[in-house]
């Protein structure tokens, strides 16, 4: 096997190149951002990921990963190349699908030798075969009307915080494909997880595309049925960790994605349930499950703040101190982050807002919080000691380890209030009654 090719850098990208070449496979990772191909050659990583700094520079230093911004490079050096390139939300859900064509295009312009083009990036059903037409128009315009290829769909199923060990050690690999060879030619890429008996599955284009929208449509489903579930005991006064304890125990459901919170964010379960509400209304298929999930979810987040705000008697003047932005640990990730509609529904009300997050205060500054950043009603601050000065309650919106281990005491003195809102019921509501706190988890 010659080189792999990776068209895209971001997180998909990187994480996926990196891990092959972790495999003794050759990589050579792709993008157009020239600044951050260099930075990536130099071992600086752009995305706050646990272990992917050390695998970068483990095989970077071996000669099995490199990267370029040169596509020629890319094409010609590679018989299997992957798309790994972003698909970003419309307004109205669908999915934006011109980075795919653009990097599908630029394949087929270059392309003088049997390719096969894997597309890892999520996008709706029917995609590969627009490829495959796309990629053969182009050859034909090129003279090149009898040039093999292949498409194959692998959707990815990586979850920030935990990318690395979950590539390393996925719970199934999925290929779509049209024909035997390509499927042989993907089982020898993966061949370090068709070792150790890593669940495959074999399908066409279709049924693989749409595999990862159902997968994280089905998730995010249960993240927003737990939280109803949670809303209905805060008013007849049940606990839901019991209740998602004993229905986790039952082998039709399983006891994952059964933790209320504040919503389900990041850049996989919102765009993944707008786009699977769009395929179906293209086709013609009400997706009705699924669009009562996002109406769900989005309730959620204003019922956080409508929480905090009966809680303190009002918004107006009140500071709250605001713990984890990032939309969960381990990341730095702020797209969808449920903070962020919660910050901007606290500061809509009068409220000032103190934040602090271990890892994503940068991106924070530079995303949708960036217009608050600076002014009178939002602070970023150094700590979580430092947000709690003189507040009249805690948000705990990100169960970052830290977290999970404050010094409640110390906590209490510098508050000037003693509400905790405890969005990820990180602590036992006795316990933090018996510190001197008014409590309020989520369904306790």
């Amino acid at each position: 096997m010659n080189s792999i090719s990776i068209i895209g850098t971001g997180y998909v990208g990187l994480v996926t190149g990196t891990c092959l070449s972790e495999f003794g496979i050759r990589v050579i990772c792709m993008d157009v951002d020239a600044p951050k191909i260099k930075a990536l050659s130099r071992g600086e990583i752009p995305i706050y990921e646990p272990g992917l700094p050390a695998l970068v520079a483990k095989n970077l230093e071996s000669g099995r990963l490199r990267f370029t911004s040169d596509i020629e490079e890319a094409v010609a050096g590679s018989n299997t190349i992957f798309i790994a390139v972003g698909t970003p939300p419309g307004e109205d859900g669908s999915v934006d699908m011109q980075h795919v064509l653009a990097a599908a295009e630029s394949i087929a312009a270059r392309m003088t030798d049997y390719k096969v083009i894997v597309n890892k990036s999520t996008v709706p059903v029917g995609t590969g075969r627009r490829v495959k037409e796309l990629i053969r128009g182009i050859l034909e315009r090129r003279g090149l009307a009898g040039l093999a290829f292949d498409i194959v769909s692998n959707p990815e199923f990586l979850r920030e915080g935990s990318a690395v060990r979950d590539f390393m050690h996925p719970d199934r690999v999925v290929i779509g494909s049209e024909n035997e060879k390509a499927a042989d030619l993907m089982r020898d890429i993966y061949n370090v997880l068709y070792l150790i008996d890593t669940p495959f599955i074999f399908t066409t284009l279709e049924t693989a595309e749409l595999i990862k929208y159902a997968s994280n449509a089905f998730l995010a489903t249960k993240i927003t049925f737990i939280n109803e579930i949670a809303n209905l005991c805060d008013a007849v006064g049940a606990d839901v960790h019991a209740i998602a304890k004993a229905m986790g125990l039952d082998g039709r459901i399983g006891k994952y994605f059964l933790h209320p919170g504040p919503g389900y964010g990041g850049s996989c379960l919102p765009k993944d349930t707008l786009g699977l509400v769009s395929i179906g209304r293209e086709k013609g298929v009400r997706m009705s499950v699924v669009g009562a999930v996002i109406e769900a979810n989005e309730a959620q987040k204003r019922h956080m703040v409508e929480k905090i705000e009966r809680g303190l008697g009002g918004l107006d003047g009140k500071t709250v101190a605001v713990l984890g932005l990032a939309f969960k640990p381990e990341t730095d990730d702020m797209r969808e982050a449920p903070s962020v509609p919660i910050i901007q529904g606290l500061l809509a009300k009068g409220c000032r807002v103190r934040a602090f997050d271990p890892v994503a205060m940068e991106n924070a500054a530079k995303g949708a919080l960036a217009p608050h950043t600076g002014t009178a009603g939002f602070t970023t601050c150094a700590d979580e000691y430092d947000a709690a000065k003189g507040a009249d309650a805690v948000v705990l919106l990100t169960e970052w380890n830290q977290f999970r281990h404050l010094d409640l005491q110390s906590l209490r003195e510098l508050m000037r209030g003693r509400h905790f809102f405890d969005f990820r019921n990180v602590y036992e509501p006795k316990d933090m009654t018996e510190q001197g706190f008014i409590y309020a988890g989520v369904g306790r």
